[in-house]
């Protein structure tokens, strides 16, 4: 493979290996927001109306910035009817086959979440609920989220054509 694709994959999977990392501790914050809810709701008798969208936005956060790096660590689900049966070399072809529809769909997302953030910071779009927090700031990292894994998607393609050809980038 030539060295531009190597260091491409290099990096990538460095950005979403640290991007990964650093989001597995939303969990915590969500579980934090949730206690202090519930503690709020049935000590105090104090409901809090921006719990849920709070937790809401988290979540999507957390699954979409990290899908970047469950796609590189292989910890996302894949349908496995023939595949296992196959050699390492006929999967790394059927997944440079494969990754012309991910990357497609990715594109398609990406231009979506550009479009919709425009959208909301352009008109500060908020949500209709009573706490009506402003959206752009989950529609953006939505779209970065989707960026990151278009970027491992192409790394993906860049390691499969290199296995497919009997070669591995590390």
């Amino acid at each position: 493979m030539p060295r531009a694709a190597r260091v491409y994959v290099r990096y990538v999977e460095a950005v979403n290996r640290v991007v990964g990392r650093i989001v597995m501790l939303l969990i915590f914050v969500m579980i934090g927001i949730l206690l202090y809810a519930s503690i709020s709701r049935t000590v105090f008798n104090v409901p809090i109306s921006w719990v849920m969208e709070m937790g809401q936005f988290l979540l999507a956060a957390y699954y979409l910035l990290g899908g970047g790096y469950s796609m590189q660590i292989n910890s996302h689900v894949r349908m496995d009817l023939l595949y296992s049966r196959l050699s390492p070399k006929k999967r790394a072809f059927t997944d440079t086959i494969t990754s012309f529809f991910l990357v497609f769909y990715l594109v398609v997302l990406l231009i979506g979440g550009m479009s919709s953030t425009e959208y909301a910071i352009t008109y500060g779009q908020v949500n209709y609920t009573a706490w009506a927090p402003p959206l752009w700031p989950i529609k953006l990292i939505m779209t970065v989220g989707v960026g990151l894994m278009l970027l491992q998607a192409i790394a993906f393609f860049f390691k499969d054509v290199a296995r497919a050809r009997g070669e591995e980038i590390e």
